[in-house]
This record gives C-alpha cells, structure tokens and sequence, in this order.
C-alpha cells in the first residue's frame, strides 16, 4: 500500500505534538499539585500553631477539655456561618478564631489527645475515645499551660476528597492543562496540514512534470514561485529538462544530418550503377573510377562518424608516445604542400627550436592538424597564406593555424565544433566537406587533455581565421 508523503509527515508531526504536550502537561500538572500540596502544608502549619494556642486558652478558661469536642466539630463543619451565643461568648470567641484559621483548610484531619493520651476529637470519627500511640504523640504539637502537658494536637493531611475545595482546585487546574493542550494539538494539525501541503505541492508538480518528460515531452516545465531549497530543485529539473530538449533535438538532427550526408554518395553510387545497367552509361574503366572515389567518400563518412561518436561517449584510445613534435609537424605539411599548391596557397612554417618531446597519439595528432589544414586552403582564396606556429611554453604545447581567409561570421562563431556545422551553407556537400572536421578535430583535442579555441577575424589583419590548440607537454 502506498503512503503518501504528507501522511507520513503529518503522522510524524502529530506524534512530535502528542510527545512534546505529554513532556510539558505531565510535569506541570505535577508541579502545581506540588506547589498546592506546599502551599497546603504551610497552611496547616500556621493554623496548627494558631490553633494550639486558642486551645491551650480554652483549657484555661474552662480549667478543663470539657466540651471542646463539640466545640470543634462544630467548627470543622459549619465554619464561621454559626449564630454566636450558641457556646458562650468566650468559646464563640475562640471558635471564630479557630474557624478564621481553618479557611481552606477542608482537607485537614485534626486529633486532639488530653495529657493522659486519650483521644478527645478526631476529625474522622474512627478514633475518639481510644489512646494516642506514643510515636504519634511525636509527631503532634505539645500544648502547655505553663510549664504543664495538658494535651497534645496533631493535624495531619487527609485525604483529598471530590468534594472539597482543594480537590475542585486541582481538578480544574488539570482540566485547563488537558483543554490547553487538545486545543493546541488541534490548532498544529490544521496548520501542519496547511504547511506540508505548501511542501508536498512543489514535490507533486515535480512528480507530474517528471512524468510528462518520462513519456517523451521534454517541453514540460516546473513552476518556481519561492527561492528555496525546492526552487533550486525545480531550478535543475528545468535545467535538465531542457538539456533533454535540445539533446533530443540534436539527435533528429544529427539523423538528418547523417541520412543527408550519407544519400549523396549513395545516390550517385546508384545512379551510376543503374545507367550502367541501362546501358545509358559505358561498363568502362572511367566510370568504375567515378564509383571508387564515391565509395571512398562514403567510407571516409563513416569513419568519421565513427571517429566522432567514440570520441564523444570517451571510448575513443589513443596510442600515446613520446614523439617529437617539430618533426611530426613538419612531415604533416609536407603531405598537404601538394593541395595547397593547386591554388597556389603558400604555407608559412614557425616552428620553436628545442620543443621538448610530447606524449602524444601520433595518427590523432597528424589529423588535427591535416583536418584544420584542410579546412584553411579549402576557405583561404587563391594565393593566399597560412601560417602554422608551434611553440612550448608553461608546460603546454601551443599550435596555432592562421589564414588569410574570407574568416567566420560572428553570428556562426560559437557553433563551428558542432557536428554538420557548416558556415557557409550555400556550398555542396563536394566542396565543403560533410561538416565533421572540426567537430572531430576538437575532441580529439580534448582527448589529448588540451583545449581549442578559434578567433575570427584575425586581430590587426581584419580577415581570416585562427585556431589555437594548446596541449600538455606530459598527459
């Protein structure tokens, strides 16, 4: 069965209420029942001691205890509200006194035992008549006319009773505590509800976003309405989604591309073979010549594709040697002197004396220089320049390719590594390249831990293109 988000977070806060009310009621209902039980205890002291000596001048108007029974059960029970006169004006005087003293007091149990320990009052009625224990007599007030016993006085705590007003106390104290808190936990609920359901929105949208890109539609788009740790959440959802959209868009493209670069040599192949079989076109060695150089174009696509798509998911191994880089160069453009002397192109060679020997894959190094080459004499006019620069300096290996070109329009500047990227769209397929040959020049850089970076036009020339490579000494 499926738990929701918010019934856990709500079942979490209820019980964190519920502990946190049971941690705060408990001990104050303990303490205030500690608090009355001192306050009480205080209070029967004060009016033992008030009561002691009204006592002791009962004894010693009337020259004995008798009577004082009625005296204080009348007392205990009926409080100051009696008419006067009942007991004679000295003892109503003293029962006032005793009365005044015993205000909130209900909950007390009074014994009064003569000097011969005999019980005179109990205030419960169990144990008038009998004898007062020795360790009890310990434990009361010794009441003195003079310097003679005449009695002893014990008040004690009774048990509280529904009815009296200290239980009523209590019970109202404890009953406010409990409202306090039912009403609190009620007043948490409603607005924890309010709180995890702000909490859980965002999580809901998210959940119904994520779902809609699972099926395929990257266009979906969390909503950020705060600046926390959920809108950074939805902040990189977004992000992601719209990488996916432009990834996915480049996929159709990259198949369109590839479909497109791959159905020119392939038609023409076709096309060839079918007016061959028509007998449009002569079975001779002209035109098997023509099939040949269409088979090497496609074959060299696919290599590139390959080439381009290990280097892009990094399966692409380099045989890395420590190779001398100056020479390398050098036998490079020599093999490409021949195409650029077909527009009589001239190639300038800078090359630092001394360069320190570079790890290096020997074949990936020479295509990125002949891929750049290439593409400098295909778009540098007749009798123009290039210049090749190669130098060390702070532990890298700097290459720079410089032409004297039509250069790069700001606007296709940042997208000349693209795959099928091509700057000038009006060419064919034959005389612009398929658009592969930076695209893989770069990654292949990479692969070698350097970087590339392309300026156009040239500073202080105001034409042309430069590339600049630079790659560790040692990777």
């Amino acid at each position: 069965m499926r738990n929701s988000l918010i019934i856990k977070l709500m079942g979490a806060f209820l019980l964190l209420i519920i502990v946190s009310a049971l941690i705060i009621s408990i001990p104050t209902m303990l303490t205030t029942k500690s608090a009355f039980d001192q306050y009480s205890n205080t209070n029967r002291q004060n009016w033992s001691t008030r009561l002691a000596g009204t006592l002791v001048d009962y004894y010693e108007t009337n020259g004995s205890w008798d009577g004082i029974d009625t005296l204080l059960a009348s007392t205990l029970s009926t409080r100051p509200n009696s008419k006067p006169g009942m007991f004679g004006k000295e003892n109503d005087g003293m029962r006032h006194s005793m009365s005044m003293g015993m205000m909130g007091n209900d909950d007390q149990h009074v014994i009064l035992a003569d000097q011969n320990a005999v019980i005179l009052f109990d205030s419960s009625g169990e144990h008038t008549g009998k004898y007062l224990p020795e360790e009890d007599r310990k434990k009361g007030i010794t009441l003195l006319s003079g310097s003679n016993p005449i009695g002893t006085l014990i008040v004690s705590k009774d048990t509280i009773g529904k009815g009296t007003p200290a239980a009523a106390f209590l019970t109202s104290v404890n009953r406010s505590i409990v409202a306090s808190v039912i009403v609190s936990l009620m007043i948490a609920i409603i607005l924890g509800g309010v709180l995890f359901n702000q909490v859980t929105s965002p999580l809901r949208q998210l959940k119904k976003a994520a779902d809609a890109v699972g099926t395929g539609n990257f266009k979906e788009r969390v909503s950020i309405h705060s600046n926390d740790e959920f809108a950074d959440v939805g902040r990189s959802f977004n992000q992601m989604a719209e990488s996916l959209e432009k990834a996915e868009e480049n996929r159709l493209h990259y198949m369109a591309d590839i479909a497109h670069e791959l159905r020119t040599p392939l038609t023409a192949i076709q096309g060839t073979i079918e007016a061959m079989q028509d007998k449009i076109l002569p079975l001779d060695e002209e035109q098997l010549d023509n099939l040949h150089s269409q088979t090497i174009l496609l074959n060299r696509l696919v290599n590139d594709l390959r080439l381009l798509s290990l280097a892009e998911t990094g399966h692409l191994k380099l045989d890395l040697k420590y190779i001398n880089p100056g020479e390398l160069t050098r036998q490079t453009l020599e093999s490409m002197k021949l195409l650029a002397g077909q527009k009589s192109i001239t190639i300038k060679v800078d090359i630092q004396d001394g360069l320190p020997e570079c790890k290096l894959d020997s074949d990936r190094y020479a295509q990125i220089i002949n891929n750049l080459l290439s593409n400098a004499i295909r778009y540098t006019p007749e009798k123009g320049t290039i210049t090749v620069k190669l130098s060390s300096s702070t532990g890298n290996l700097e290459l720079s390719i410089i032409d004297t070109g039509s250069g790069i329009p700001p606007e296709d500047l940042p997208f000349v590594f693209d795959r099928f990227y091509r700057a000038d769209r009006s060419r064919s397929r034959a005389s612009g390249g398929a658009g592969l040959g930076l695209a893989i020049v770069k990654h292949l850089v990479e692969a070698h831990g350097g970087r590339i970076s392309v300026i156009s036009p040239v500073e202080d020339t105001g034409y042309g293109t430069r590339f600049d490579i630079q790659l560790p000494v040692h990777n």
